[in-house]
Formats: structure tokens, sequence, C-alpha cells
């Protein structure tokens, strides 16, 4: 495992466009299926101590959120020939398991997870309603073994401003995880 900080997109950045089959369903995803909402958009994986860490909380989450002007994705960018545990059926299991009441996107190419910059498992990305970019950063601050409680508080704390139609804090601070498991 190497421990990686997320690059901290820069705020304002319009949300890449990505079309990504969901694992759960079969039907492919795009980010256009969300015009004129926030968007929530989530590197995880199946395998990373740091996503365990936190999964058992993403479908409370997913659940707190539904009923709001808000729409999150989860996806998957690692390689699965040298992680098989990422592939599709355990991507499945994973959501099914936890209750994740959202999509879960495979993004075999890796090319969405370029495009968005992403360096991390779990690494958050939350766009307002325009989709700009509004925060990055870690979920909260927890880490295996710090016995601080798993919370999602600063990542919540930013989709509430977004959903208030408030300025969302600039004090954000990067996530941390294993790297995202890039092709050779």
């Amino acid at each position: 495992m190497a421990l990686t900080e997320s690059t901290m997109l820069e705020l304002g950045t319009h949300a890449p466009d990505f079309a990504l089959t969901d694992v759960t369903t079969g039907k492919q995803v795009r980010r256009d299926d969300f015009r004129g909402k926030a968007l929530l958009v989530m590197f995880i994986c199946t395998h990373c101590p740091y996503v365990k860490h936190i999964e058992k909380t993403l479908g409370k989450l997913g659940r707190d959120y539904a009923d709001k002007p808000l729409a999150i994705v989860a996806i998957s960018s690692n390689d699965a020939a040298t992680h098989p545990e990422d592939r599709p059926e355990g991507l499945k299991a994973q959501a099914e398991a936890h209750g994740f009441p959202f999509p879960y996107l495979y993004d075999e190419t890796q090319d969405v997870a370029r495009a968005y910059k992403a360096a991390c498992t779990p690494d958050p990305f939350l766009f307002d309603a325009n989709h700009k970019l509004v925060y990055r950063g870690q979920y909260d601050s927890s880490r295996p073994g710090n016995g601080v409680p798993v919370t999602g508080e600063d990542l919540r704390a930013a989709m509430d401003a977004v959903l208030a139609g408030k300025p969302v804090s600039k004090d954000q601070r990067p996530s941390i995880g294993c790297n995202i498991k890039w092709r050779g």
C-alpha cells in the first residue's frame, strides 16, 4: 500500500465528463444525467484499508442525501488485472454489502480517474449544481487506527453548504489513502 494524498484539483474546475457502467444495474451512467443537481464523485475501491474504514458509512451518506438535489456516484478505477478484488463483481458485492444507494461505476480504461486527477482511494470531489468544483479533500479526520469516529463531517459540511446555497469553506484538507492502481 502506498499512502497517497489527493491532488487537490483546483476549485472551480468543471466536472469532467464520464459515461461508465454501473456495476449494480448494468446501466450506463453519465455526468449529464445529473444536470441541475450538485454532484459528488467519490473514487473508491474494495481492497483499500482507508476505504474499508469508511465504507460502512457510505450507504448512510447516500440515504441521508437521497431526497436532496444532489447526486452521488462512486467510481473504481483500479487496475483489476493486478487487483482482482476490484473487478466489477467485487465492486457489486461491496455495494450490496454496504447498501450503497448510488451508482457504483467501473472505470476500466482509467480515463475518468485521469480526467479528475484522482490520486487515492477514497478521493471525493463535490461539484455545485453548475458542476463547478467546490470541495475536494478528506471525508473526515478519521483514519484506520487513529481512534477518531468515522462521521464524514468534512464532506457533509461541504454538501450541506452547497445545498443551502452557501459558500464552502476553502480550508480543505487532502484525502489520504491508497494510491489508485494504475495500469503498467
